[in-house]
């Protein structure tokens, strides 16, 4: 599955409102806590690739981010799975680091076939991500223009190119 999403700074209230206004449906709201690790053999920050696990009551996935590709979004391969039991402990027996623990409450909205999560993370501030699926490379066009004509009808505009991981790293150096 390929991801396109965009992720802007904004002021959640009104973007809720503006949502709710234009039709879109709330799906759910929940805590989520992403633990973020380092492979043993290669620098993720180089080759701009994630590995996480994120927990959210007491459901687990674990998830590959593959490099993001050129795009007006941020596109990039993502593969989850669903888990259970200490996964972390697993992945730091076979050599991965903790690198970060991002904590954040999570509203997620339907629109059309968007995704649109509105979340204040800890540490981080307030943002709204709009997400698309893209099937395939040929597709996403398409989903970049249907993300960014949502975010343009919300009027988002401080637009975030980097994910959380990236900015946790950035505020606090060198993680946990």
């Amino acid at each position: 599955m390929l991801e396109v999403e965009q992720k802007f700074r904004a002021d959640l209230g009104r973007v809720r409102e503006e949502l709710l206004r234009l039709g879109a449906s709330p799906v759910e709201a929940k805590e989520e806590v992403d633990i973020y690790f380092q492979h043993p053999c290669r620098d993720f920050a180089e080759t701009d690739e994630a590995l996480r696990v994120r927990r959210s009551g007491g459901d687990v996935e674990v998830s590959y981010k593959g490099p993001r590709m050129r795009s007006s979004a941020k596109a990039r391969l993502e593969l989850t799975v669903s888990a259970d039991g200490d996964v972390e402990a697993v992945l730091e027996a076979l050599g991965f680091r903790k690198v970060a623990v991002i904590k954040k409450r999570r509203e997620y909205y339907s629109y059309g076939s968007l995704t649109i999560s509105l979340d204040d993370v800890e540490g981080l501030g307030q943002f709204v991500e709009i997400e698309a699926v893209a099937s395939s490379e040929a597709s996403l066009k398409e989903a970049e223009a249907e993300v960014s004509a949502l975010a343009e009808r919300l009027g988002l505009a401080e637009r975030v190119d980097a994910t959380y991981l990236e900015l946790y790293l950035s505020i606090f150096k060198g993680g946990i």
